[in-house]
């Protein structure tokens, strides 16, 4: 017998013989109507856990990550409004049930297990995945918790504050809301975990408000190594701005007590918690898992012993709310109507084709407020001064000020955060100014932890903010790249849609810096951002390109609900000549406010039978090869991508009509690179002779040699003439 029949059968035998297990006995202001739907909430539970293993043994069910042992959330759920935002553990099925008999209409059993059987009916994730979530209970969907939701609970609860200073148009939460973020013992010693700790009290030492309750559910063991008895206690009971709440999951009413406390002070503070929570886990990690292989015998079955279940009996018997016998009957009609309801599930639609899975990875659109852009007098106020030197040819990152002002200008949603963001105005300054232009609540100085900036973007894009949020260097993203892959890009497509998190990410980078840095300033490897479903990338490779493309960027996450990260080549920044010292050819006019260049344009410079197909510092070398290319009697045409992923293979094609030859000339590496797609397309849609100059595997070394690992000018054109004079 497994472990889950015993627990089961245990309750059964114990109940019915009044053999319950001791404890406090039930005190505080948990009414008997409220305890017994919390019960409810637990037994349905414990029945959808059992359940979830049987439907997996007849191949009808694919998840068994169970809760039973955590019911105790239950309680906590009760202390809460159904309008707070609440990021939940997996173990968190009670506190779904119990939220969800909050809320008219909700049917948990169907929809959970619909869920269990990735029936493509199953209302939040449309059978992508087994996930606790519900847009009518304002609980985002989290796929595997190990405490990456955790930067985004901190960024979502700050936005509640900025959204009463700030209302965005598309708001989600209530001004006196609060959000809760879930997880385990163990998870609370992920660095990302400790990083949304640390951003919590930093931000809360401020005085800034953060209405945040974090809930830790103590089982003592993550997976199978177990967490030091005391060790969450010592670690969080003294943390600066963090307050620390304990109770005994265990037992209901001690934890609707500290939870209401907890809640109350969170709502009326608008201050951070921290709730530890007594938990016990039964049956094993999952379904394959068996807990005796790594704890003895007595630890499980003391643990069993500690059914929160059976505690809960005890109690609604000791304050009258629920006597014995009926406490059992609910247990069991609640396993017997969990049975007939899987039956029925297991008849339920399926996805069945790459198109149905792949239909949420592109969020819907959203119906926003028309705007004109900003008035000639906000315009004025704002740029002061440099209005007039808008009449004159500028580098790259003056236009970029330019146009993330005019942005901000003419949406009020918009909100930059970031590392040295404000008051410095970047590493570049490239966000100079913009602090005095819109105060320190549109322009954020941010701490040091690239995984607590995007969090904050992602939290602040769920309550209708547009944020940009900045990363100072490319090498930097990986510190937090999780944050894009597992968190952003997969909310759409784990929620059919129905939660987005639209922001645009500003990222410095690329290689060719000549003075500074070596390859954590200098990075040439995009492969990380290609490979996210969903995401879109884009790379100016001039100032006036990366105006009207930010531009379409903005538009494409406040109407179309997309992440889209930005990449600023920096070598790029101050880039002033073209062809020689002196000549400014490749600084641009500011352009009109209403110009964008739409996502999947590319551009094209030159009609000659030979492509020389490009990006960023990637196409200024290309030009300046064009020219010399011309003189040698061969005729070019630089074709700049500008969308690096999705890659516009339509548009890049039809800029190629005409073409006999195709070089690729990319700065990322030849492994992993853009070059590798580019050649796989040319291959399979064309005919015509082509090459690639990519730049070796290789990080970049400071010094003299900061570009002699990637394509020059020079070995552009002999790569050119190689190719062009090998095919005649």
């Amino acid at each position: 017998m497994d472990r889950a029949a015993i627990v089961h059968e245990n309750f059964l035998r114990r109940v019915a013989a009044g053999d319950l297990p001791t404890g406090q006995r039930a005190a505080g202001p948990l009414p008997s109507e409220t305890a017994v739907a919390i019960f409810r909430a637990g037994c349905l539970s414990r029945a959808l856990d059992m359940q979830s293993r049987k439907m997996q043994k007849a191949g009808e069910g694919f998840y068994t990550i169970g809760s039973s042992g955590h019911e105790g959330m239950a309680a906590v759920a009760a202390a809460l409004l159904p309008t707070d935002m609440a990021f939940l553990h997996y173990r968190d099925a009670a506190f779904q049930i119990a939220r969800a008999g909050q809320v008219p209409g909700q049917s948990p059993a169907w929809d959970m297990l619909l869920s269990f059987a990735a029936s493509s009916e199953d209302p939040i994730s449309g059978g992508r995945h087994k996930v606790l979530g519900s847009k009518a209970l304002m609980i985002p969907p989290q796929t595997s918790t190990i405490a990456s939701h955790l930067p985004k609970a901190v960024g979502t609860a700050y936005a509640i504050g900025a959204a009463r200073r700030h209302q965005p148009e598309h708001q989600q939460l209530a001004p006196d809301s609060l959000v809760l973020c879930s997880f385990g013992d163990a998870s609370a010693n992920h660095s990302t975990a400790q990083g949304a700790f640390n951003t919590a009290s930093w931000t809360s030492y401020q005085n800034a408000p953060l209405p945040l309750l974090f809930v830790c559910e103590d089982n003592g063991i993550g997976i199978s190594v177990k967490t030091p008895k005391g060790w969450i206690a010592a670690s969080f009971a003294n943390r600066p701005g963090l307050r620390y709440f304990y109770c005994d999951g265990l037992d209901v009413y001690d934890t609707f007590r500290v939870a209401s406390e907890a809640a109350q002070y969170v709502r009326t503070q608008r201050k951070p918690t921290f709730l530890h929570i007594r938990t016990v886990r039964l049956y094993g990690h999952a379904g394959a898992d068996v807990p005796t292989t790594y704890l003895s015998r007595d630890e499980v079955e003391a643990d069993e012993a500690n059914d929160p279940l059976l505690h809960a009996v005890r109690l609604l018997q000791e304050s009258g709310a629920l006597a014995v016998p009926e406490a059992l009957g609910i247990y069991k009609e609640t396993c017997a109507r969990v049975e007939r309801v899987a039956a029925e599930v297991i008849t339920r639609p399926k996805l069945r084709t790459a198109s149905d899975v792949m239909a949420s990875l592109i969020p819907p659109k959203r119906a926003c407020r028309p705007t004109n852009g900003p008035t000639p007098a906000a315009r004025a106020a704002a740029f002061g001064g440099e209005l007039k030197a808008m009449q004159e040819p500028q580098i790259m990152s003056r236009l970029i000020n330019w146009t993330l002002t005019d942005l901000m200008l003419t949406h009020p949603e918009i909100v930059l955060l970031g590392e040295d963001v404000g008051r410095k105005g970047g590493v570049y300054g490239v966000t100079q100014k913009l602090l005095s232009r819109f105060g320190p609540d549109r322009a954020i100085d941010t701490l040091l932890d690239e995984q607590s900036i995007l969090g904050l973007g992602i939290g602040m894009a769920q309550n209708g903010f547009l944020p940009i949020p900045e990363i100072q260097f490319l090498a930097y993203l990986h510190n937090a790249e999780d944050q894009l892959r597992g968190e952003a890009a997969t909310l759409p497509f784990f929620s059919n849609g129905q939660f987005t998190n639209p922001m645009v990410v500003r990222i410095a980078g690329l290689g060719y810096q000549k003075g500074f840095g070596g390859h954590f300033h200098n990075d040439n490897s995009v492969a990380v951002l290609r490979d996210i479903p969903g995401l879109i990338l884009a790379c100016p490779s001039h100032g006036a390109d990366a105006a009207k493309m930010l531009r379409e960027c903005v538009r494409l996450a406040r109407e179309e609900q997309r992440v889209v990260v930005f990449l600023e080549p920096i070598a790029l920044y101050p880039m002033r000549d073209l062809y020689a010292a002196g000549d400014g050819a490749w600084m641009q006019l500011y352009p009109p406010q209403d110009e964008r260049i739409a996502f999947g344009e590319v551009g094209v410079t030159g009609d000659g039978p030979l492509a020389i197909i490009s990006f960023g510092n990637g196409h200024l070398l290309s030009r300046q090869a064009q020219a010399v290319l011309e003189q040698d009697g061969i005729d070019t045409r630089v074709i700049d991508l500008r969308w690096l992923s999705p890659l516009p293979e339509e548009a890049l094609l039809a800029a190629l009509k005409g073409c006999s030859h195709a070089l690729i000339v990319d700065e990322t590496r030849r492994t992993g690179g853009l070059s590798e797609a580019l050649m796989a397309l040319l291959s399979e849609r064309t005919e015509m002779p082509h090459a690639r100059l990519a730049a070796e595997d290789s990080f970049i070394a400071t010094g003299p040699a900061y570009a002699a690992t990637m394509p020059s000018s020079d070995s552009i054109i002999a790569a050119a003439h190689a190719l062009w004079e090998g095919a005649q």
